[in-house]
């Protein structure tokens, strides 16, 4: 008889590091990889677990005085976007989204360092190559995939050989209820778009067309302004200890 059992993952802390999200507060990380035959099936346990992948890491916060991550997503069956997001979309509807294998391109990498050197300058990925970069879209073992996000090119319904401009670009996990936003950059000239607010519409969309319920944006960080407008999309359920609840905005 065969008593063999599949090896349980192996979860690892980090050492204490400076919280790039609030002043004065150390953050720590546990963290596994995501590697082998069940490393999709893995990822969607731990996602709906509050973590999230970065190449075959995934991890969470572990952080030993402070609870201000959380983990956020949104119910796309039963969203319904406001007056200004409908404008959003409206602005962006010459917009031609194609979906592609999670392979990097020079013209991604171009994007991707004009967004870093315009949004994160002195943040942790700041100095990344182009190797860094290729290593984080290829290095996956789940189901990634690259949206392009490309201006409608002049005659581009006669011709699909042309190409319109990239102007934004989302590294997306189809998990088995719904799809997680692993990382997203846009150029930062186009201002009045609010790509990242497209961005993420888009992706509601998509969840929905799939018939799947979740989209998972990540951490939520209370108290942190940049992370503020994860709360702008209801209704959204965030994960506590008694498990994923309804969020209702705070009334002012």
């Amino acid at each position: 008889m065969n008593t063999q059992t599949t090896p349980s993952p192996q979860f690892y802390l980090t050492a204490p590091a400076t919280c790039p999200y609030l002043p004065g507060q150390l953050e720590r990380k546990v963290f596994t990889h995501l590697v082998g035959p069940r490393a999709a099936e893995m990822n969607d346990l731990l996602t709906q677990g509050g973590f999230r992948r970065s190449q075959n890491i995934a991890y969470r916060p572990a952080c030993e005085t402070c609870r201000a991550c959380v983990s956020v997503r949104i119910l796309a069956g039963q969203f319904a976007p406001t007056k200004s997001m409908r404008r959003v979309l409206g602005i962006n509807s010459d917009l031609v989204a194609t979906v592609h294998q999670s392979e990097p391109s020079t013209e991604q990498f171009s994007l991707f360092r004009r967004y870093l050197d315009h949004r994160h300058q002195s943040g942790g990925m700041s100095d990344m190559s182009a190797l860094d970069y290729a290593v984080m879209v290829e290095d996956t073992h789940v189901n990634t995939r690259i949206i392009e996000y490309r201006k409608r090119a002049p005659g581009a319904g006669i011709d699909d050989s042309k190409r319109g401009e990239l102007i934004a670009v989302a590294l997306t996990d189809t998990m088995s209820d719904g799809l997680s936003m692993v990382y997203s950059f846009f150029n930062p000239d186009y201002e009045k778009r609010s790509l990242g607010t497209y961005l993420i519409l888009d992706h509601i969309a998509r969840t929905r067309t799939l018939g799947l319920p979740h989209v998972y944006l990540g951490y939520w960080v209370d108290g942190s302004d940049k992370m503020g407008y994860k709360t702008r999309y209801h209704p959204q359920e965030h994960l506590t200890p008694r498990g994923w609840e309804l969020y209702e905005a705070p009334t002012t």
